[in-house]
């Protein structure tokens, strides 16, 4: 393959983790395609190699449910070769007993189920994979490993650096009044501020403008409130970032989302910057609100 691209084939045993890894490659930069028919490969490849380095890193998911197509895996590896595509295979498996158990809790049914028992479908799809075992370039067994532990391991194969890259951080002020954002994974009500709404200077201005922040900012409940809000994420984003997580949106709400929440997620946004994160500030009902109110 074209230099500076990497393809790496993802299979492996159902149950045994790999839409787990196809996320993690996903988060490493990979461009993703799961549950590829096998025949579609080569044309994958080649359409990476003529994407001017647009996609340099890509992983493609490969396994049983693809029914009958999966019978040409091989041979779209053989061909890939022909072509002079270099590969790598990521084989993902456990032990039947784990296997057993994990689609008991569950609930999911196997693929290759036909009403009988799911250790029969299980002994039947590895000997389907058998010969793609045997081409893996990588074989992880799941059977003793967290989906932590997982992640940690295809990072080390597969990241450059050895890491995950660093998380990004998303504030996003809001109105409670047009509803909390479905994204959020965090969210605080900055409610109970005194509110510039009342103040006739202030109404029409937004958590923007200088003589806004001035004001939010004068309380002393603000400080100690700012306080308290930047100890808990201070001592959270660690923890995110150590269970692998990429990407994190914190949601700051005030009534309509004019005022008080976009002074408070600016600042919170230029906190986070000042200790080397990544971050963006949206103000979501900003626009919104003014225009409701018809300025």
């Amino acid at each position: 393959m074209n230099a500076g691209v990497r393809l790496v084939i993802v299979t492996g045993m159902s149950g045994a983790g790999k839409t787990q890894a196809i996320k993690c490659l996903e988060d490493l930069g990979f461009f993703c395609v799961d549950n590829l028919p096998p025949s579609f490969i080569p044309k994958m490849a080649e359409l990476c190699q003529q994407s001017d380095g647009h996609i340099g890193r890509l992983a493609l998911g490969i396994d049983i449910r693809g029914g009958q197509f999966f019978s040409q895996t091989v041979s779209s590896l053989e061909e890939l070769e022909k072509q002079g595509f270099s590969y790598e295979i990521l084989f993902l498996e456990a032990n039947e007993e784990t296997l057993v158990r994990r689609y008991k809790e569950t609930r999911h049914r196997h693929p290759l189920d036909q009403g009988g028992r799911v250790t029969e479908a299980l002994r039947r799809e590895r000997r389907m994979l058998e010969e793609l075992r045997g081409r893996a370039s990588h074989i992880i067994d799941t059977s003793q490993l967290s989906a932590k532990l997982l992640r940690q391991e295809i990072v080390e194969i597969f990241s450059r650096e050895g890491k995950l890259p660093p998380l990004f951080i998303n504030v996003v002020s809001f109105g409670f009044k047009h509803g909390v954002p479905l994204d959020a994974d965090l969210v605080f009500d900055v409610r109970f501020l005194p509110n510039p709404h009342y103040v006739e200077s202030l109404k029409e201005l937004t958590g923007e403008d200088s003589a806004v922040v001035e004001y939010v900012g004068r309380w002393p409940v603000t400080a100690q409130f700012f306080r308290k809000l930047t100890n808990l994420i201070g001592f959270l984003i660690p923890h995110y970032i150590t269970e692998g997580k990429s990407q994190l949106t914190i949601a700051i709400g005030c009534t309509g989302g004019q005022h008080r929440s976009v002074v408070i997620g600016e600042r919170l946004g230029n906190w986070l910057r000042e200790r080397g994160y990544t971050v963006s500030c949206e103000h979501r009902d900003v626009l919104r609100t003014r225009l409701e109110e018809g300025r």
